[in-house]
C-alpha cells in the first residue's frame, strides 16, 4: 500500500464564518460536505495554509483566528490525516473561484452545518465554537 510523506498527514482547515453562518464545500470525489482544508504548506503557518485552501476551495477571503478550535482525524492515503481547525471570519465571498467547477459551496446555519458534515469530531468543533461565541455576546 502506497503512503505519502509524513508531512502530507499534517493538515489545517477553517470554519468559515459569514454573518453567524458557516460556509461548507463538498469534497472533490465523495461530494460529502466538509470545511476547506488541506496539507499544511511547508513554507506557511497552519493558519495561512488553511486560509489559502479556503480561497481555492470555497472562494472565501477573510481573517483567520490564531486560536485553534480543535483537531480531528480521518483516514486517507493509507494513513491518518490530522486536521487542525481555525476560525476564518469571512470578509468576501467570491462569485468565481479556482475550484468552483469541482466543488459545491453552501452558506448554512450552524445547525445545518453540524448535520451536514460527515465527521462527528468536526461537528463537535463547529458546535463548540459557536456556543462559545454566543456566551461571549451575553
Amino acid at each position: 500500500m502506497y503512503t505519502k510523506p509524513v508531512w502530507f498527514y499534517n493538515q489545517s482547515g477553517v470554519v468559515p464564518v459569514l454573518e453567524g453562518r458557516v460556509v461548507l464545500v463538498t469534497a472533490r470525489k465523495s461530494k460529502r460536505w466538509i470545511i476547506p482544508k488541506g496539507i499544511v504548506e511547508k513554507d506557511m503557518s497552519p493558519e495561512d495554509s488553511a486560509a489559502k485552501e479556503a480561497y481555492e476551495e470555497a472562494g472565501v477571503i477573510g481573517a483567520v483566528g490564531k486560536k485553534e478550535l480543535g483537531c480531528y482525524s480521518y483516514p486517507k492515503w493509507g494513513g491518518i490525516c490530522t486536521v487542525r481547525v481555525y476560525p476564518l471570519y469571512v470578509e468576501k465571498l467570491l462569485d468565481e473561484w479556482e475550484e468552483m467547477h469541482i466543488r459545491r459551496r453552501r452558506v448554512v446555519s450552524v445547525r445545518e452545518a453540524v448535520e451536514m458534515v460527515d465527521h462527528d469530531e468536526l461537528a463537535g468543533i463547529i458546535l463548540a465554537f459557536f456556543a462559545g461565541l454566543k456566551k461571549k455576546k451575553l
